[in-house]
C-alpha cells in the first residue's frame, strides 16, 4: 500500500477549491464534502488516478465508482438518458440520487472506474463545496466515500483524516454533512430499479414515477456477486466490532446504538450509549449513523447492540447500512 504523502487539510474556501482542482488535474486525490458523506475524488478520465483511489482505500477493483458532475448537461456527456432518467434527474438533481445508465459512445470515464461494465453511475451533488470543485475542475470526478474500504463512511473531515492521512493529497473541511448516508442508486434500463437505498427515500422517487421501483434479486448484493453499482458489496459498511441488530436488551460488555426515547433493558449497564435520535427522527438518525458507529467501534466493547429502526423513509437506507455492518468482513 502506497503511503507517505503529505496530506494538506484546509477549510473550505476559494483558495482550497482552486488547489483541489489543480490536484485533480495532476492526477491527485482530494477528499471533500458532499451532502451525503465525504467523498474521495480523482479525475474520472485518468485511469492512474482512479487506480490511486483503489490503492488509497484498499478497495476491490471490481467495485465500480460514482462519477460526480456539476449539472445535467455534463452528465449527458457521460451517459445516455431515457425519459425516465431525465424525469428523475430533473426532479432530484442536484441531490442524493445516483443514476446507473448506459455509457455514451465516447464516455470519458476510465474503464477501471466502471469495473468493466457498459454502464456508468453518475450523480450531481448538491453540496456547495462539491459544486465549486466540480465547476473549477471542469470534468467528471469519481468519488467513493473517503474512508478505508469496509470502514464506516465519513461524515466529517476528522473522520477522513483518521483513515486517509498520508494516503491522499488534500482534505477540504466543509463541516459535518447534512444527509449522512450515501446516495440512493437507481438503475434506469427497461424499468427503474432500486439498487441501493440511500439519502433520497424510495417513496419520493416512486411519487415522481407514479409506480413502484423494481427490486434486486436476493443474491445481487452478496460479496461473491459482481456489483451492479457502487456500495453493493454485502459487507461494505462493517466496523471492526460485531454489530447485533434489532436488540431488545443490552448484554454484558456491549455498547448500545439507541433510537427513540424508550430505553431497552440493560441500557444502564451498557459500556457506552449513543442515541441516533431521542425524538425518533429518521433524518436526524441518518446524519448521526456513521459518526456514532465510529465512536462506539472505538470503545472496546464485545459488540454493538442496535435498537430496531423503523423501515420507512430514510429508515430503509439506515437499516441497509446496519445490515451490511452486521455482516462483518
Amino acid at each position: 500500500m502506497k503511503t507517505g504523502l503529505t496530506t494538506e487539510i484546509l477549510p473550505a474556501s476559494e483558495a482550497a477549491t482552486a488547489l483541489a482542482a489543480r490536484y485533480l488535474k495532476e492526477g491527485g486525490l482530494v477528499a471533500f464534502p458532499t451532502e451525503t458523506v465525504y467523498g474521495l475524488g480523482a479525475d474520472a478520465a485518468q485511469a492512474a488516478a482512479v487506480a490511486a483511489i483503489y490503492e488509497a482505500k484498499g478497495r476491490p477493483s471490481f467495485n465500480p465508482l460514482i462519477a460526480h458532475v456539476a449539472d445535467l448537461k455534463a452528465a449527458r456527456q457521460i451517459a445516455r438518458f431515457d425519459a425516465t432518467a431525465t424525469e428523475l434527474a430533473e426532479a432530484f438533481w442536484p441531490g442524493p440520487l445516483t443514476l446507473v445508465l448506459p455509457k455514451t459512445a465516447h464516455c470519458p470515464v476510465a474503464e477501471l472506474a466502471t469495473a468493466g461494465l457498459d454502464t456508468v453511475a453518475i450523480r450531481v451533488p448538491a453540496h456547495p463545496v462539491a459544486q465549486s470543485i466540480l465547476r473549477a475542475f471542469g470534468g467528471a470526478v469519481v468519488a467513493p466515500s473517503a474512508n478505508l474500504s469496509g470502514h464506516v463512511s465519513p461524515t466529517t473531515a476528522p473522520h477522513v483524516a483518521g483513515d486517509l492521512t498520508g494516503r491522499v493529497d488534500l482534505i477540504i473541511d466543509g463541516g459535518p454533512v447534512n444527509v449522512g448516508v450515501e446516495s440512493t442508486i437507481i438503475a434506469c434500463f427497461d424499468q427503474a430499479m432500486l439498487l441501493r437505498p440511500g439519502g433520497l427515500p424510495r417513496e419520493a422517487i416512486e411519487r415522481v414515477l407514479g409506480h413502484a421501483l423494481q427490486r434486486l434479486p436476493e443474491d445481487a448484493g452478496s460479496d461473491n456477486a459482481q456489483p451492479l453499482a457502487p456500495g453493493m458489496l454485502a459487507s461494505h459498511y462493517a466496523p471492526r466490532t460485531p454489530v447485533r441488530l434489532n436488540a431488545t436488551e443490552v448484554g454484558d460488555g456491549e455498547a448500545l446504538l439507541a433510537f427513540g426515547s424508550d430505553p431497552v433493558p440493560g441500557t444502564d449497564k451498557a459500556l457506552a450509549v449513543m442515541n441516533l435520535s431521542d425524538s425518533g427522527d429518521l433524518n436526524e438518525a441518518a446524519t448521526h449513523l456513521f459518526g456514532y458507529l465510529r465512536t462506539l467501534d472505538a470503545k472496546g466493547s464485545h459488540a454493538i447492540a442496535v435498537m430496531p429502526i423503523p423501515h420507512h423513509g430514510l429508515g430503509e437506507a439506515i437499516n441497509d447500512r446496519l445490515r451490511r455492518a452486521a455482516l462483518g468482513r
